[in-house]
C-alpha cells in the first residue's frame, strides 16, 4: 500500500514549446513539443515520488490522450489507477516566447463527465485494500462532476483512516471544509476570494488562515504567495517563510511542487515545520525549470539550507 494516495478528477497532458514570437494571424514555428502528465494530484504525486515517497494516483483516463498520460506516470514509477472516461483527456498547452521571456499558459476545460465516471473514482479511493497515510485531492472540478466531489473523497478518506489534504478552489474549496481536513493549499487570490476579502498584510492573511482553523474546517492551512514566500498557519502556530533568491523561469507547477514536498515530507514522519520548509524549496525548485516541468530533488535539497522562515508572533492566540 502507498504512503500517498492522489485524486485528480480533471487530468490533462501539459504541452510546452518555444516559439521565437508570439504574433496574431501569423503561423508561429514551434520547437518540438514536450509532453508530460499533468492536473493538480498528479503533479504532487510526480513531486512526492521524487522526494522518495511510495505514490499512487487516481484519476480517469480517455482516448488516446488518456493511454499517453498513464505511460508517461508508468514512465516515472508511479503506480496508476484509472478509471474509464468516455472523453477524451484534455490537454494544456504553454508557449515560452524566446524574444521577451515572457511565457503564455493556456489552460483547457475540462469535457463533462458522467456520474458514472466519477464515482467511479471515488469507488477506486473507497475500495483500496488498506489505508495510505495521507489522501490528497487537488485540482479542478470538470463539468458534470458536482462541488462536493472532493468532500465526498474526504468522507472515504476519513473511513478509511487517512490524513486529507486538499488543494481546491471555489464551491469545491466550500464543501470540502464543511468536512474538516488536515491541510488545505490555497494561494493568496484563492483564499482572497473565499473569505472576501482582499488580505493585504500578513496580520489579515494569519487572521483568515487562523478563523478556518479555529471553526474546525482544517487543522492547518499552507498558503502561498507567489513571489512573497508562504506561509502556514496551525491552531497555536504561524510561520513564514521569505521568498528565495532565485531565476523564475517558469510559475507553471510551483503550487503543485510545493504540496508534493510538505506531503512527503509529513509522510516521512517529519513535523509540520519541517515539511513546510521542504515545500518552500520544492516551489523554488519548480520555479527554476522552464515551461511544465516540476521541482527535482537534487534542486529541492540545494535549496534547502536557503530556506529562511520565521515565527510570527502577532499569530499566537
Amino acid at each position: 500500500m502507498p504512503d500517498i494516495v492522489t485524486l485528480t478528477i480533471n487530468p490533462a497532458i501539459d504541452i510546452f514549446v518555444n516559439v521565437d514570437h508570439v504574433e496574431p494571424t501569423r503561423k508561429m514555428r514551434c520547437s518540438a513539443p514536450k509532453r508530460d502528465p499533468g492536473g493538480g494530484g498528479i503533479n504532487v504525486a510526480r513531486v512526492a515520488h521524487r522526494l522518495g515517497s511510495d505514490v499512487a494516483a487516481i484519476y480517469p483516463i480517455g482516448g488516446a490522450l488518456g493511454k499517453l498520460l498513464e505511460r508517461l506516470l508508468e514512465r516515472e514509477g508511479i503506480a496508476s489507477l484509472v478509471t474509464p472516461s468516455h472523453v477524451e483527456t484534455r490537454e494544456n498547452f504553454t508557449a515560452y516566447e524566446k524574444g521577451t521571456g515572457v511565457q503564455y499558459s493556456f489552460v483547457l476545460p475540462g469535457s463533462r463527465l458522467h456520474e458514472t465516471e466519477w464515482r467511479a473514482c471515488l469507488d477506486k479511493l473507497a475500495s483500496m485494500p488498506s489505508s495510505p497515510k495521507f489522501v490528497v485531492a487537488s485540482g479542478s472540478v470538470p463539468p458534470g462532476v458536482p462541488d462536493d466531489f472532493f468532500a465526498q473523497a474526504v468522507r472515504h478518506a476519513k473511513a478509511m483512516g487517512a490524513k486529507t489534504v486538499i488543494d481546491t478552489s471555489r464551491g469545491a474549496l466550500a464543501a470540502v471544509l464543511k468536512e474538516g481536513v488536515m491541510l488545505i493549499k490555497p494561494n493568496l487570490a484563492e483564499l482572497s476570494e473565499f473569505v472576501g476579502a482582499t488580505l493585504d498584510t500578513d496580520r489579515d492573511r494569519v487572521s483568515a488562515c487562523r478563523k478556518l482553523v479555529a471553526n474546525g474546517h482544517a487543522e492547518a492551512v499552507a498558503l502561498t504567495l507567489g513571489d512573497q514566500g508562504a506561509m502556514l498557519v496551525t491552531a497555536t502556530k504561524a510561520w513564514r517563510a521569505q521568498p528565495l533568491a532565485v531565476e523564475v523561469v517558469s510559475t507553471v507547477g510551483a503550487g503543485d511542487s510545493f504540496l508534493g514536498g510538505m506531503v512527503a515530507t509529513l509522510a516521512a514522519g517529519k513535523s509540520m515545520e519541517q515539511a513546510f520548509r521542504v515545500a518552500v524549496a520544492a516551489g523554488g525548485a519548480a520555479v527554476m525549470s522552464a515551461g511544465t516541468e516540476l521541482s527535482h530533488e537534487a534542486d529541492v535539497k540545494r535549496l534547502l539550507p536557503q530556506v529562511q522562515i520565521s515565527e510570527i508572533e502577532f499569530a499566537l492566540p
